[in-house]
């Protein structure tokens, strides 16, 4: 049975059964310990690379080399950078920028994420606002033209990679019809094409997540009671089937989020978007090893803390869903 209200959410303590404390509290702890190994991985992996930050630079003697060496630490042995590194980044610093000199990682981070997470965030919703009532008509279609034109739709948008999407609305709806622009983020328009591009996965995703789910509730016993007992068409899909067929996707929502993030790097080098892809991009060419750090420890954990979320409301949602 379903819990009808948020205030309910605490029922488990309130009945004096910890479980939910447990598992929160199990969920969190694993949380930190991921993102330590992702700190500590992503750290030594780019002590690893060949070469250094300073490579690049014009005409560098090596008592130069040596300076900036001193100024950002890298002087110093590897295990002892890297428990300053580590300290540091607990208290949210995550260095000075080795390119972009007197900014730090965290004001780049602070300055571009937004953007990102706003594209990111648009997609997100596009994609749940398609995705669900698509995946939900299809199964009402089964098997007729309408299940199967849907079913086409999905698997293209699973199989054709997103800078294919990109190009294909740059190429018609840019430069051949020219009806929305095809850079940056000055107006309404320019966010139509991006926006597309990261939530055609997504959405295709979770028609095809929508469907088998909606598929299934509607073949149990008890949506045979419901229309035995007459109760209208509107009412059986969304209180009773719908209620039980979204908690698959609300499980994708964490990926998803990640998907949205992390995909949006290549659409934001594409349309030439001013986001945190293109800086992490700029970085990785440009040796910046605190920016790759900073932005690969920042967005993994912004994605372990997501999926934490996701989890735990999955179980409120479903109390019966055994607590491990």
């Amino acid at each position: 049975m379903m819990i009808e209200s948020p205030a309910r959410a605490f029922y488990f303590i309130q009945k004096g059964d910890f479980s939910m404390v447990k598992y929160i509290t199990k969920r969190i702890l694993l949380a930190i310990v991921t993102i330590w190994a992702v700190g500590t991985l992503t750290f030594f992996l780019m002590n690893m690379v060949p070469g250094g930050p300073f490579l690049s630079e014009k005409a560098i003697s090596p008592q130069a080399q040596a300076a900036l060496e001193a100024k950002y630490g890298l002087d110093k042995p590897l295990f002892e950078r890297y428990l300053t590194y580590m300290s540091d980044a607990l208290h949210g610093d995550f260095g000075d920028s080795l390119k972009q000199r007197g900014r730090t990682v965290m004001s780049i981070i602070a300055m571009k994420f937004p953007i990102s997470a706003r594209v990111g965030g648009i997609s997100v919703l596009v994609a749940l606002c398609i995705g669900i009532p698509l995946g939900c008509m299809a199964a009402l279609k089964r098997g007729k033209f309408l299940d199967s034109l849907l079913s086409v739709v999905s698997t293209c948008g699973i199989a054709v990679p997103s800078f294919v999407i990109c190009t294909l609305l740059m190429y018609f709806l840019g430069v051949n019809l020219k009806l929305l622009p095809t850079m940056g983020l000055s107006s309404w328009k320019h966010y139509i094409m991006p926006v597309i591009a990261l939530s055609f996965y997504p959405t295709a995703y979770i028609m095809r997540l929508m469907r088998s789910s909606m598929l299934d509730v509607l073949e149990q016993d008890y949506m045979r009671t419901a229309k035995a007992k007459g109760v209208a068409g509107f009412w059986i899909l969304f209180k009773h089937a719908l209620r039980n067929a979204i908690l698959p996707v609300v499980t994708y929502v964490g990926p998803m989020l990640a998907y949205t993030v992390t995909g949006s790097f290549v659409v934001e080098k594409i349309f030439v978007i001013p986001g945190l892809g293109g800086e992490f991009i700029g970085a990785i060419n440009g040796r910046d090893y605190t920016l790759i750090m900073g932005t690969t420890i920042f967005l993994a954990t912004l994605i372990i803390i997501m999926n934490v979320v996701v989890d735990i409301v999955y179980k409120v949602v479903d109390p019966r869903i055994k607590l491990k």
